[in-house]
């Protein structure tokens, strides 16, 4: 028997729509839909335990985005034919989402909850990553999961000056925005993506523009959950609260905090006074009570320092290390540190310190990427590592982490626009992060910028980044700008803005209040803006302008265009001529055909080995015009005449024969050239009869005049 199902329709206006479905599949998860625009289908499940760890004090939320290679109808690459781990993009979804759904669960609910998203059939004139947010908040709009807010997600392209929601990846590659919005339906919870330089007044445009968008997506779900039957949201045990060792931690902790955080001070002082006034605080409870309570006073002192240094920021405009709100911490900066990479610099803003360096290569060394819903390769992408001693701390290395990806792509996010579309090199940026307190994905914008410049890369116009705060009671607010670890861990809102002197190239936005209204947005961007030009000027006081030519000891890379037809050539039978030619010049030669014409990429540090591969390209792609004279050199002798090859091209062989030597008559060859010999030669086409290419000595010679017969 087919169970019932339910449908709703979401029209984009332009023709195009989506459709939630419930009630056919996965029907033991706690919630599940099938979310379908076009021929691209994604089924989103939800499932949360009934019950929660009593020591668990957080909600222990999996967000799990897979796409399956079947949904394209193609085999999983390598020799492993199996899905594995999850690609960087499919983390990159599994983050979008994840950021937006973690804060609106509610504060007490702890049980072990899992949203799983799945490309179950892919539209190439649709993007699914698009659709992820939306599957997952409708999967949990028709369970019995606490979730009281429902959301949506939107990408917004810019094309040809109109807005566009959810465009294809061929209409994304004309638009001069690529942003991902997430929010409820009165508030923005998450913005992130590209932008090629615009302003700050047009980025909120496109962001309420988004809003629009997914206020009805969300009218959609909340329409679904009613056909469906909404289902009584399930009870769970919260946490455990006792009123008087609130008051009784806060009487005692709460002037003694607000008095360190008013002073001013460095992570590691502070961190230790507020230790100590914690340890005075646990002495006022016996062991007993702290045997059974002991957690409660923890979490409540938490709740008390948050409040106080909250309120710091919000009555004194002071913030936890003595900065006012607008200030941008101390920053120095180096460039050329590390002696035998491409380049290197080393970005120091207070206590965050990144370390970037730049590899130069051909295509050959170009990031791959081969997943059901892209294939192709990126030419400059970066790298970015967060060591645990950067946080003065020693946990075990578990490969690179879903952070470490959403760092480094919103990094290599705001660079990409600023690599010249000519470049000849594939470019790898790896950021080593060695110290962070505040924003480490700015720092590497900022390294990244310098190293790029040390490297010789002719950058369009360097970059920079801020990471912006925001602290609220609801009436006061409080925009700071570059803020601390704390202060992100404390506040309300991370704002990451990266862009030249003339606009914005990245953005990642993460709220954690409801309502944030749209002027705190503007404010936030406007001051972004000034932290951001003078964070600029810190970097190009350090380097004004890229190097005008890469390192001495860094690749140089030329380009040549030949025609196809002499590509065999020039690899020659199973690769000798390539590799005999790349061992005797120390070059690496890279050759892809376009177009049928062949690109020749040649990387070496050696002039010379660069120049004698130009030459070899010279000489097998040598093509003698007729009529021309060209200078030849004898490199065999035969009895019917003289082989030559032409000194502009060595290699480039062809018989002179000895009809054409001379305009007497010549019975030995060497009784007018030998071997070794250079002159001139007139190229006189192919012969019709032979069909091979003629030259003649003769033809430039002046010919003698003739005899007159005698009567």
């Amino acid at each position: 028997m087919i169970p019932q199902l339910f449908v709703e329709k979401i029209d984009l206006g332009d023709g195009r729509s989506i459709t939630i479905e419930t009630g056919r599949l996965a029907k033991q998860a706690d919630g599940s839909v099938v979310v379908r625009m076009g021929d691209t289908m994604i089924l989103a499940t939800a499932v949360s335990a009934r019950s929660a760890n009593p020591a668990v004090d957080f909600l222990p939320l999996t967000v799990d985005y897979r796409e399956k290679f079947a949904a394209a109808g193609r085999f999983p690459g390598g020799f492993f034919k199996r899905e594995a781990r999850p690609s960087d993009s499919e983390v990159l979804t599994m983050r979008l989402v994840d950021r937006v759904l973690r804060p609106l669960f509610p504060d007490d609910y702890h049980a072990e909850t899992q949203v799983m998203i799945q490309l179950m059939s892919h539209d190439e004139t649709v993007m699914p990553d698009a659709l992820a947010g939306l599957a997952a908040s409708a999967a949990l709009a028709v369970s019995d999961i606490p979730f009281y807010n429902l959301i949506s997600e939107v990408r917004v392209a810019r094309i040809d000056g109109k807005f566009v929601i959810n465009p294809s990846r061929e209409d994304l590659e004309k638009s001069d925005i690529d942003m991902m919005i997430g929010a409820s339906l009165d508030s923005v919870a998450m913005v992130e993506g590209e932008m090629k330089e615009i302003s700050e007044a047009e980025m909120v445009e496109a962001i309420k523009f988004a809003h629009e968008a997914i206020k009805v997506q969300i009218q959609a779900q909340l329409r679904l959950q009613a056909a469906f039957g909404k289902k009584e949201i399930r009870t769970y045990e919260g946490e455990k609260e006792n009123e008087e060792i609130y008051k009784k931690v806060k009487a005692a902790a709460y002037d003694k905090i607000y008095n360190i955080a008013k002073v001013g001070s460095a992570k590691h002082e502070r961190t230790a006074a507020f230790a100590e006034v914690k340890e005075e605080v646990k002495a006022l409870f016996t062991e007993e009570e702290l045997a059974a309570d002991g957690d409660l006073v923890s979490k409540y002192f938490y709740k008390t320092n948050k409040e106080a240094v909250r309120n710091v920021v919000l009555e004194l405009g002071v913030r936890l290390d003595g900065r006012k709100t607008t200030d941008i911490r101390p920053i120095w900066c180096e460039i050329d540190y590390l002696p035998r990479v491409h380049g290197s610099s080393l970005f120091t803003r207070g206590e965050t310190q990144a370390l970037a360096t730049v590899t130069l290569g051909t295509s050959r060394e170009a990031n791959q990427i081969d997943s059901p819903s892209e294939q192709g390769e990126e030419k400059f992408y970066l790298h970015y590592n967060f060591p645990p001693f950067s946080t003065g701390e020693a946990k075990p290395l578990r490969g690179t982490s879903r952070r470490e990806v959403g760092h480094g792509n919103l990094a290599q996010r705001a660079l990409k626009n600023m690599i010249p579309v000519d470049c000849p090199y594939t470019i790898r940026i790896v950021s080593e992060v060695l110290e962070s307190n505040g924003s480490s994905s700015m720092a590497t914008v900022c390294a990244g910028t310098m190293a790029l410049m040390d490297a010789g890369i002719q950058m369009v116009k360097p970059v920079s980044g801020i990471a912006m705060g925001l602290i609220t009671d609801g009436e006061k607010f409080a925009v700071l700008s570059d803020i601390l670890g704390d202060e992100d861990h404390l506040g309300d809102m991370d704002f990451k803005v990266t862009g030249t002197a003339d606009g914005i190239t990245a953005c990642q936005m993460d709220i954690k209040i409801d309502g944030l209204r749209y002027d705190i947005m503007e404010q936030a961007l406007g001051q972004a803006r000034e932290g951001r030009l003078h964070i600029l000027g810190k970097l190009t006081e350090t380097i004004a302008a890229p190097r005008a030519d890469v390192k001495a000891h860094s690749p140089k890379i030329i380009t040549r265009t030949i025609p196809g037809n002499f590509i065999g050539a020039l690899i020659g039978p199973g690769g000798k001529v390539i590799q005999e030619l790349q061992k005797a010049t120390g070059t690496t030669i890279v050759i892809n055909e376009v177009n049928e014409e062949g690109v020749i990429e040649i990387l070496g540090t050696d002039p010379a080995g660069i120049e004698a591969v130009l030459a070899k390209i010279k000489s097998i792609t040598f093509k003698p015009q007729m009529g021309e004279a060209y200078e030849v050199k004898v490199i065999k002798m035969l009895d019917f005449g003289a082989v030559v090859e032409y000194t502009a091209a060595p290699g480039n062989e062809v018989l002179l024969h000895v009809s054409e030597l001379a305009w007497e008559r010549t019975e030995n060859v060497t009784d007018v050239v030998n071997m070794g010999d250079v002159f001139q030669v007139k190229y006189l086409g192919v012969d019709p009869k032979t069909k091979k290419e003629k030259v003649s000595r003769k033809a430039l010679l002046q010919r003698p005049p003739r005899e007159e017969k005698k009567e």
